[in-house]
């Protein structure tokens, strides 16, 4: 254990012991799921937390954030967090405030507005920020960066509104970025109507995640969708007007893509300063053991999108095979749980939590009007390849299917019977299983196709041994089983909203909305009017 984890000697306060003092910075997602959990400790008054965030509004889900800026969903429907709720319980909460510096000595946060608040545990939930490419025309602090009227990127709720304004005025939207953010702004603008130009790097997009076939199946999907593709292209610069707003975007050929709006989703830095100026030890992020304890120091702790596991351990495997924090909401809100239970069991005595486990690659989802992919693992493998790393290992087998006239395509890479890797493109029933099997490590049924026929007319068939019964995770994001939204469902939650608010379902990626919704109308359309 290391010696941040000890637990500290209580404070005498008045002849009791006083609370421990456990100050969060940052207010977003991550954070507000370890708030949540340690409200009970609050409650009971062994606990006195303080939340500072540096946004003016609470915390809100940022991966609907184009949704938003489309009309989908409200801001209201995305709030994660109440502070009025939460002050019920002893739960302080800043908005509006930024944490300037901390002094690991004294144990002091200080706040730009000159408050210092004395801590016995502090839990940076910093998150990350947009990333800013360096182009001319743009302004290259990281940090800091002032984007030209037109420039917005993809991160908070003001960008929402840019997004926003954008498609009410049916204005020309240039996205730069492949990624999963990109392409769901994209697809959102051009169905509301907005003339869309993606722009990225590569022959496909999703380039990291998805093979040769599934990318070019996928680009001309999204040429259906009313998208303008430029593959193989790399920005250099914006020009602007002589009004000094955006009108288009220079590629290193010499041509430019014109438009109203440029939107940057080239992905996230953590925000690690705030850690790296107290001296702490960084990477791509905020370094932390297995219990999440910031590593070299006593008493601070990370979680989310700014922490990076890495151990001192030199023979652990997976901080060896360690890429950074994985930039995706559902290991965030894992750490969260995992750190907020392990400090109730100090102040409350609740029964020690199992070990943190180790992180599987995350399921990549895209979900769009008449679009659905999901991927993940290694999948550019192909099956004629005989793949064995080792003469003890299985090889690697792999399965695909294609259609790519009507967007459809499939592949599986097994080992001994159980996924490694895999991409569904237009199969949204495939998709849904193998994400499923995918994190339960289940077999495969011996019959590949039977997955693929769940999309067909035969699918009330099912899939032998299939992982979809009560107890198998429909929310992988805050790790809800099917079972827990059935039970919501069976108690009177009769909309999205109010299974979410019940359960946590469908508050992260959305990627499991339309499987609630469809659980919802299967459970009320049996019900006698």
């Amino acid at each position: 254990m290391s010696a941040s984890s000890v637990p500290s000697p209580p404070r005498a306060h008045g002849g009791t012991t006083a609370p421990e003092r456990i100050v969060v910075v940052g207010y977003g997602p991550v954070a507000a799921r370890f708030v949540d959990e340690l409200r009970p400790a609050a409650a009971a008054g062994v606990a006195q937390v303080t939340v500072v965030g540096e946004e003016e509004h609470a915390a809100y889900n940022r991966v609907l954030v184009a949704d938003l800026g489309v009309g989908r969903t409200s801001h209201a429907a995305m709030q994660l967090s109440d502070p009025e709720e939460l002050a019920l319980d002893g739960v302080r909460v800043l908005v509006g405030t930024r944490a300037a510096r901390f002094d690991r000595s004294r144990r002091l946060l200080h706040l730009s507005n000159g408050e210092a608040l004395p801590y016995d545990r502090l839990v940076l939930a910093t998150g990350a920020r947009a990333a800013i490419p360096n182009l001319t025309g743009l302004n290259p602090d990281p940090l800091h960066p002032v984007l030209p009227r037109g420039v917005t990127a993809m991160r908070d709720l003001a960008d929402a509104d840019r997004l926003a304004e954008a498609v009410r005025g049916r204005q020309r939207i240039v996205v730069l970025g492949g990624g999963v953010l990109g392409l769901e702004a994209a697809l959102a603008a051009a169905e509301e109507g907005a003339t869309v130009t993606l722009v990225h790097h590569g022959d496909r997009p999703l380039g990291r995640q998805i093979d040769r076939g599934a990318g070019a199946t996928l680009s001309a999907a999204l040429r259906q969708q009313g998208l303008r593709l430029a593959p193989n292209a790399r920005a250099t610069g914006i020009e602007t007007g002589a009004d000094g707003a955006f009108r288009a975007l220079m590629l290193d050929d010499g041509s430019a893509v014109d438009g109203d709006l440029l939107v940057l989703a080239c992905g996230a830095r953590p925000r690690r300063e705030l850690a790296e100026g107290a001296g702490l030890a960084v990477d791509a992020g905020i370094l932390v053991d297995h219990t999440l304890a910031a590593l070299h120091t006593e008493h601070v702790f990370a979680i989310g999108d700014c922490a990076e596991i890495r151990c001192v351990d030199s023979s652990c495997l997976a901080c060896r095979r360690s890429t950074g924090p994985s930039g995706l909401i559902a290991p965030g809100w894992r750490q969260a749980d995992w750190l907020a239970a392990s400090f109730r069991t100090r102040l409350l005595g609740e029964a020690a939590a199992a070990p943190l486990p180790e992180e599987r690659p995350g399921v990549i989802l895209l979900k769009a009007r008449g679009l659905n992919l999901a991927a993940a693992g290694d999948v550019q493998s192909d099956p004629w390849d005989a793949v064995a790393w080792d003469a003890e290992r299985p090889s690697l087998e792999v399965s695909l299917w294609a259609d790519p006239a009507h967007g459809r395509y499939v592949k599986m890479c097994t080992r001994d019977g159980v996924l490694e890797g895999f991409v569904a493109l237009g199969m949204p029933r495939a998709a849904g299983e193998l994400t499923l099997l995918f994190g339960s490590g289940a077999e495969l049924p011996a019959d590949r196709s039977v997955l693929l026929r769940l999309d067909g007319p035969e699918s009330s068939l099912g899939v032998p041994g299939s992982s979809a019964g009560p107890e198998s995770t429909l929310c992988r994001c805050a790790g809800v089983s099917r079972g827990t939204v059935e039970d919501a469902v069976s108690g009177g939650c009769s909309t999205v909203e109010e299974v979410s608010k019940e359960t946590r379902a469908g508050t992260g990626c959305g990627g499991c909305r339309d499987t609630v919704r469809e659980l919802i109308e299967a459970h009320f359309s049996a019900v006698p009017a």
